[in-house]
């Protein structure tokens, strides 16, 4: 006898998938998750002409799809109204009318009693229709009011005020959306906690689910042609490298550190590997022993026979992929406080912490001794125990089957 699964309503800002990206990589699995204990009716947006052709795809896990263009050139214009509306602009760049007549009418029309907003850009399709009886679970991933306030440290005006006030704006909007949601899940228990410190009220509301790896297809002992075919030692970076942070990252590693890394290894390379390199990224390929790869099609080859990886992020919020995968691959990860944040790993035993230059220069000689083979295998340990989707998205079910205890009135 067959189950009809109950329906669900799951909403993201992005199309989720492929999942090649931070967010989409989470977003693909909760999907799936979803798929395997609802009949979900997906929600979302595409904003690179790549992504369309997978469309059909998602209509073969869900029972509706709908998947809006999203221009960057004319979303961000769209989005200047916020600062006229008293409002954050993220709302409107990922405003559609379409959108939110779309989700009333799935609403109506399937008695759809259980929602899923991924990200707090989409929550803005479900403030109107919140009721006692409708579960709403919110997985903002990051708190990006905190991300926009990071950000306004490294401008000068005008731009440190306008990310200020974003970041004053979305945290407003942030407050609002975790006090009508059931629960609000984080990408970790440290992003849990800082939420928690400030929408205090809402404590009890507020928890995280880790990242998972996939660690049958990051496995270190599967067949891969060597991309360098090089002797060097090479550290390698992975990424989109048109996302800020990662921009950041790999400017300030070869302007303040790699030089210095140069002198003590004369052959040593650095490997900048990820779609979209700006121009400031391309520029780095005029230092000697510098290669910008551009997009590839595997990225584990080139986490599989580098000598080591980095993750210098001085800008981050949550758990950095590109950290849990490397650490999947049995790589040596040298990363930053800010991309260690959630991982949680023993220091020294399980990866290595390098802030500065004076940190890369004394694991340096360590690492090309190949004398850290021990912490490889331990970092593989620590994912294969933390990280597995199978562990940690069950959570977001619990809290969709829970009674609501919403408080009637939200004035």
């Amino acid at each position: 006898m067959t189950t009809t699964k109950p329906a669900l309503l799951y909403l993201c800002h992005r199309i989720p998938y492929p999942p090649d990206k931070g967010d989409k990589i989470r977003s693909y699995h909760l999907l799936r998750y979803l798929a395997e204990h609802y009949t979900v009716f997906l929600g979302c947006f595409w904003d690179d002409e790549d992504d369309r052709q997978h469309i059909p795809y998602l209509k073969t896990l869900c029972r509706e799809v709908l998947c809006v263009p999203l221009p960057p050139l004319g979303s961000k214009i769209k989005s200047l109204s916020g600062l006229f509306k008293g409002e954050p602009m993220t709302l409107p760049y990922y405003a559609d009318s379409g959108m939110q007549k779309w989700v009333r009418s799935q609403l109506v029309e399937h008695n759809i009693k259980r929602c899923v907003a991924f990200s707090s850009a989409m929550a803005q399709y479900l403030i109107d229709v919140c009721k006692k009886d409708r579960r709403i679970v919110l997985d903002l991933v990051d708190v990006d009011s905190d991300k926009w306030r990071q950000y306004s440290t490294t401008k000068s005006f005008p731009m440190n005020w306008l990310y200020r006030r974003e970041a004053d704006k979305l945290l407003e909007f942030e407050r609002k959306i975790s006090g009508l949601a059931d629960r609000s899940f984080l990408v970790s228990s440290a992003e849990a906690r800082l939420f928690k410190r400030l929408v205090p009220d809402q404590e009890h509301k507020i928890g995280f689910y880790n990242n998972g790896v996939d660690t049958d297809y990051f496995d270190p002992n599967l067949d891969y042609k060597d991309p360098y075919r090089d002797p060097s030692p090479i550290l390698v970076f992975t990424g989109a490298m048109d996302y800020w942070p990662n921009v950041d990252a790999v400017v300030w590693f070869v302007r303040a550190v790699f030089p210095a890394l140069k002198q003590m290894q004369t052959d040593l390379k650095f490997y900048i590997v990820g779609r979209n390199p700006t121009r400031k990224v391309r520029c780095l390929e005029e230092t000697d022993g510098v290669v910008v790869t551009g997009k590839v099609e595997d990225v584990r080859p080139y986490l599989k026979y580098a000598t080591a990886v980095v993750a210098p992020l001085r800008l981050a919020r949550g758990v950095q992929n590109k950290v849990l995968e490397a650490m999947a691959m049995e790589k040596v990860v040298m990363t930053s406080a800010a991309g260690l944040e959630g991982i949680e790993a023993e220091l020294g035993a399980e990866i290595l912490l390098t802030n500065s230059l004076e940190d890369y220069q004394e694991f340096l000689p360590t690492i090309l001794k190949n004398s850290t083979y021990s912490i490889a295998q331990s970092a593989r340990s620590k994912v294969l125990k933390d990280f597995n989707w199978n562990n940690t998205l069950p959570k977001v079910g619990e809290w969709l089957e829970q009674s609501v205890a919403r408080e009637l009135e939200h004035e």
